[in-house]
């Protein structure tokens, strides 16, 4: 092994080389001492070359560089080799540079390698031959016991190292107990090595200690590497077991059964683990109530059970124990400690509820209800409070019609007997009940009964009581429309004491119709008006009256006569929907539905029929066909005129009890009937229209007022044709011509099947605008009408006479309503509603044909009909069944706006 030694001696001086003296003058500024350290030739990578005192150069270095790769020094200054060395020449230097990162200080200690191989020759040729020993540098078992007596220090055992043998070994040690806490715990002698202790150690808070051993030369080389040594403390028995509480409290049900579970005790030991210090014990030293023992413990595991079944919380409710725990298995000289235990023993349902008294006797009065009539008390040995010792009464027998109730008082545990239902005494004088009693909680043991039974007797008291209306409800059979005057029997009360009804009087508190009359002494009824059951107050044939009965005290009570009426067929069938509507473009016929307010023993099946003489316009009008038993078809004969007609319909019941129905028939020109709009007309008399005064001065004044305005429009249209033409007004409106408002033509006649027209002038616009033709002021139009060999003339214009003449009788009727002149009626068979009902389609028809070619096709332009919609076109007629003969009227065509020039050079024939 290497030795080191310092470089500042004499000796080492007189033979430093030049190298040592330049590296001195180099570092002399900031270096330190210089090292040299003796070492073999050849160094093996990881090999320890010895130690440099860092502390003697700068004290507070935080940062070690080695300059040569190829070593590694320790913060405790040892040299490491990090790379196997071959020395190629006697000596070899490097630099350590030791910093503070803090104080940006530094220094350098130079390190100067020299080979021993003259040194070692030397010391060998000195030395005798040596046996080699055994390895001595190693680590060595230890052990301190714990809370030793001394003497201190103590010895504990001796380091020493092989290399001992060839140099002067100082040995050293540090770590925990040395120079950290607990400081100077443990020395070792610098010369022998011999390692001691200072004072007793606890092994509960010093379990082991890790050193480590130095083993040095003089000059400072460390020929072995530092060695740890384990120091163990040994345990000594020195803590006691402790209960993890001082006091347990547990809870176990009485009755149960041997070995049930109370609870678990522990207790924890600091000593060493696994170990006699710590294998615990558990025992009951002592139970009280002492006798009998009841309860028993595990010595390992400390779970107290039960050891007997005679737990009974009604004799003792609470136990306690006092336990102990021992160390050393339970053996005599280990270390104990005790605790205490309460067990407290919980209540089951182990005792019946019992009744004080064997049976009870009571008595209230009758009709009496939401009284008290007794109270029952039980006795229960269980826990107060709980569901073990609440009681639940249950009436058992005597409460079939439910007069009683019973329940429990929550502070006395008593049982309430009530009367919820009032008694009768003239029923039953006395009532026997039977209660029960139970827990709230289910009973613990079936080998006993579970249920507890007393009788209570219960003594009706009788009391005066008023009159009893039983049944509330009494009926009594009339049939309806008997004479007045007669008498049935009627409502009855009874007095309860003598069950009789002397004495009882009686009066009416309602009759909504004021039918009847009541006696008052025997309550009979007296019919004061005839009784009908159809009337909107009976609903299925009953009539109910209200009558009160009092006894001589006043004492009342109220009761309900029931009167059921028995149907008479005093009722004729009917039909309630009195307007018929019939569009007669869809349909030729309705449906009719008759009723009858009599019960069906007098109803259907109902007869229909026309009411009227066998040659009356009725029955040449209309026929009614059966469709069911409450049903029938109206429909109508020879396509009568649209109009109102006045139909009246005969409807018999089974029993011939028969009823007359006018119904208001409307024939209609519609698809539905909502979508009808016929006036609403007066009044029909066999199918034939009679109007009322009021009615026909209406339509004489409407017709006047309508000659008057046709006399201004022609009178206007005279003065309109002497005016220059000028511009229509709307032109400022950028409007061409209204189209559907044309202005006067030429004569034009068209003759189809003897059917001839005379186009009228200004005057007829607005009123035979369907006919899309005119003629100029002060011409014409003459319409005939060839039916049955007839002629129908009208429409002189222009201020001529104006003749409607229909043939019948050589009648005529002759308006002069511009003039004032007298209005004359014949008796005419037509009236102007069924002129304009004929007259209008066909009028119609024959327009649309104006123009037709030889296939009977419609010509482009024909006769249509426009609403009115502003003034006259300047420009005339310009259809088919029109010939314009002048092209006057429009000149204003060619002072149109540039946006309109376009479409009037389009429409103009050029």
């Amino acid at each position: 092994m290497a030795a080191a030694r310092p470089t500042g001696s004499a000796s080492g001086a007189l033979c430093r080389p030049l190298l040592l003296t330049l590296a001195i003058l180099t570092f002399a500024c900031d270096a330190c001492k210089t090292v040299t350290l003796h070492v073999p030739s050849k160094l093996d990578a990881g090999k320890f070359i010895g130690r440099v005192n860092l502390k003697e150069c700068f004290k507070s270095a935080n940062l070690i560089h080695s300059s040569d790769p190829d070593f590694q020094i320790l913060e405790d200054g040892s040299v490491y080799t990090t790379n196997a060395i071959l020395l190629s020449s006697a000596k070899r230097s490097f630099t350590l540079l030791l910093s503070n990162t803090e104080t940006q200080e530094e220094k350098k200690i130079l390190v100067l390698l020299e080979q021993q191989t003259k040194v070692l020759r030397k010391r060998r040729s000195q030395e005798k031959v040596l046996i080699r020993a055994k390895r001595r540098w190693a680590p060595i078992p230890c052990s301190v016991p714990e809370n030793s007596l001394g003497p201190f220090p103590l010895f504990l055992q001796q380091i020493q190292s092989d290399t001992a043998q060839n140099y002067t070994i100082y040995y050293s040690i540090s770590g925990p107990g040395v120079d950290k806490e607990p400081l100077n715990l443990f020395y070792v002698e610098r010369d022998t090595g011999n390692l001691f202790c200072t004072r007793p150690v606890d092994r509960e808070k010093y379990p082991s200690f890790e050193l480590v051993a130095f083993a040095t030369t003089q000059d400072g080389y460390t020929p072995e590497y530092p060695l740890t040594l384990l120091i163990r403390i040994e345990d000594e028995n020195d803590n006691f077991p402790i209960f993890t509480e001082t006091s347990y409290v547990f809870n176990v049900s009485e009755n149960c059964r041997v070995g049930t579970t109370v609870g678990q005790v522990c207790a924890t030991d600091k000593d060493e683990a696994d170990t006699l210090h710590t294998r615990l014990r558990y025992s009951i030293i002592e139970q009280f109530p002492a006798s009998p023992t009841l309860f028993s413990m595990h010595p390992t595991t400390g779970v107290i059970t039960t050891s007997s079944s005679r737990l009974d919380r009604e004799l003792i409710d609470k136990y306690q124990l006092k336990i102990k725990v021992q160390d050393m298995d339970g053996q005599y000289f280990g270390l104990q400690t005790t605790a205490a235990c309460i067990i407290n023993i919980e209540d089951v349902n182990d005792n019946l509820p019992t009744f004080t008294r064997s049976s009870y006797v009571t008595s209230v009065e009758e009709n009496k209800i939401d009284v008290e009539i007794l109270r029952v008390a039980v006795e229960d040995k269980d826990l107060i409070n709980t569901s073990n010792w609440r009681a639940n009464y249950t009436i058992l027998k005597g409460n079939e019609n439910g007069n009683f109730k019973i329940v429990t008082d929550p502070k006395t545990n008593e049982g309430v007997l009530s009367v919820v239902k009032p008694l009768n005494y003239e029923e039953k004088q006395e009532v026997t009940l039977q209660i029960s009693v139970v827990n709230e909680a289910p009973y613990s043991s079936s080998s006993r009964s579970t249920v507890n039974v007393v009788a209570v007797t219960v003594n009706v008291q009788n009391q005066d009581e008023g009159p009893e209306c039983i049944p509330a409800v009494q009926i009594v059979r009339i049939k309806e429309n008997v004479p007045v005057s007669t008498k049935v029997s009627g409502y009855k009360a009874r007095d309860p004491e003598t069950s009789s009804s002397s004495g009882i009087s009686y009066k009416k508190l309602s009759d909504p119709e004021g039918w009847v009359t009541v006696d008052e002494n025997s309550g009979s009824i007296t019919t004061s008006r005839s009784l009908d059951r159809e009337a909107k107050t009976i609903r299925n044939g009953i009539y109910n009256i209200t009558i009160l009965a009092s006894d001589k005290d006043r004492r009342t009570c109220t009761g309900t006569l029931e009167i059921k009426l028995e149907d008479v067929n005093d009722n004729g069938p009917f039909i309630p929907q009195r307007t018929v509507i019939i569009c007669k473009t869809v349909m030729s016929s309705a449906e009719i539905v008759a009723v009858d307010p009599d019960e069906p023993t007098h109803g259907p099946p109902f007869e229909f029929s026309l009411d009227g003489a066998s040659d009356s316009e009725v029955l040449r009008m209309w026929r009614l066909t059966r469709i069911n038993d409450t049903a029938a078809r109206l429909s109508y004969l020879n396509d009568p005129l649209f109009g109102q007609y006045i139909v009246p319909v005969r409807v018999a019941d089974r029993l011939d009890q028969s009823l007359v129905t006018q119904l208001n028939v409307i024939l209609c020109d519609c698809v539905t009937p909502s979508d009808c709009t016929f006036p609403v007309a007066p009044h029909l008399a066999n199918g034939r229209l009679i109007l009322g005064k009021w009615a026909i001065l209406a339509i004489l004044l409407g017709i006047a007022l309508l000659f008057c305005i046709l006399f201004t429009l022609v009178c206007g249209a005279t003065g309109a044709a002497k005016k220059p033409k000028v511009f229509p007004d709307d032109l400022a409106q950028q409007n061409l011509i209204v189209s559907n408002t044309e202005a006067p033509g030429d004569d034009k006649m068209y003759s189809t099947n003897g059917f001839t027209t005379h186009a009228a002038g200004g005057s007829t616009q607005g009123i035979s605008s369907t006919l899309g033709s005119g003629v100029k002021n002060g011409g014409q139009e003459t319409i005939e009408m060839v039916k049955g060999g007839q002629t129908i003339e009208s429409f002189q214009e222009a201020g001529h006479h104006h003749t409607l003449e229909m043939c019948k009788g050589g009648g005529q009727h002759t308006l002069d309503s511009c003039r004032g002149g007298q209005v004359e009626a014949d008796n005419c068979r037509y009236a102007y509603s069924e002129w304009y009902t004929y007259a209008q389609p066909r009028l119609g028809e024959k327009v649309q044909q104006c123009n037709q070619d030889n296939s009977h096709m419609h010509a482009q332009d024909y006769v249509r009909t426009y609403n009115y919609e502003g003034k006259g076109s300047a420009a005339g007629s310009v259809g088919c069944c029109s010939e314009r003969q002048e092209e006057d009227g429009l000149e204003f065509l060619d002072h149109l706006e540039p946006k309109f020039r376009t479409l009037a050079e389009t429409c103009m024939k050029r």
